[in-house]
């Protein structure tokens, strides 16, 4: 699976991104917390270099919450402060203020010696639909900023004066040009970072079926109240799920496209539970 996808504003996206950073104290990347490793662009360490970062995961409601600490274990080794967090209902943000202007301290103490109040200013950078509007939002309180559950809205940087000590810069998200990885594919299609349309979702359905199958049997099973027999493949659950669900043609052929559908959407508003498809561990 070789995928293409890097619109216009993608391109144009990373180059203010570059230009913007030198207006900004400090960064703040939103992760996915069921997928850290293949929700983050590989572009933006390069991009924001050295300046200070915060990490949330974003979305651990429905991530399994032992590996979400794992997470958290391993970007403190990196000296990398990370929050599990819910940026939609502001779970996990009360202390974001407060971790900004720590890792901020000496440059803010350095402003008060020389007379200088003025607000810190900090980038909000991450994949399309990864959270970071909600984030601001959820900061300032208002809907501000467009939000949809779908990549690829935001498409202009947005300052936010969150206080009067802290303002927000909202960026587009930005995907790398080729996903070569077919593994960080799946799992940007699985959790709605990559649009439906320009993938084969009944693919998608069978990979995800698949992946269930290996690691949450159960959770399958309870989801469609179907039982799993040893000899059942990706392809006879398939059938069984469609056929459970009435997603079938007149002549009772299996609906696929609408069962793959079915099972993405499940999956995407965590109806099998909390499941984290990635662990430090894969690093």
């Amino acid at each position: 699976m070789n995928i293409n996808w890097y619109p216009g504003h993608m391109a144009k996206t990373k180059r203010l991104i570059a230009e913007d950073l030198k207006l900004v104290d400090a960064v703040v990347e939103v992760l996915d917390a069921r997928i850290p490793i293949s929700s983050k662009n590989p572009d933006i360490d390069a991009l924001c270099q050295n300046k200070p970062k915060i990490v949330l995961l974003n979305k651990a409601d429905m991530a399994d919450d032992s590996v979400t600490e794992q997470w958290i274990s391993y970007y403190k080794k990196q000296n990398i402060p990370a929050l599990k967090v819910n940026c939609s209902s502001g779970e996990g943000l009360k202390r974001i203020s407060s971790d900004l202007k720590e890792l901020l301290k000496e440059k803010l103490n350095r402003n008060r010696e020389k007379g200088i109040f003025k607000p810190i200013r900090i980038m909000v950078v991450g994949i399309p639909n990864s959270g970071k509007s909600s984030f601001i939002n959820r900061m300032a309180n208002k809907q501000r900023l467009k939000t949809e559950d779908r990549p690829g809205v935001t498409v202009h940087k947005q300052w936010v004066k969150i206080s009067n000590e802290i303002e927000l810069m909202d960026t587009p998200g930005i995907l790398w040009p080729k996903l070569g990885d077919e593994k960080v594919a799946l799992h940007l299609a699985f959790t709605g970072a990559i649009k439906s349309q320009i993938l084969d979702v009944e693919e998608l359905g069978v990979h995800l079926i698949d992946y269930l199958l290996s690691h949450h049997k159960e959770k399958l099973e309870e989801r469609y109240k179907i039982e799993i027999e040893e000899f059942d493949d990706k392809l006879t659950l398939y059938d069984k799920i469609a056929i459970k669900r009435g997603y079938i043609f007149k002549k009772n052929d299996p609906d696929y496209e609408r069962c793959a559908n079915a099972v993405l959407d499940d999956f995407k508003n965590a109806r099998f539970g909390k499941i984290s498809l990635e662990s430090p561990e894969e690093l």
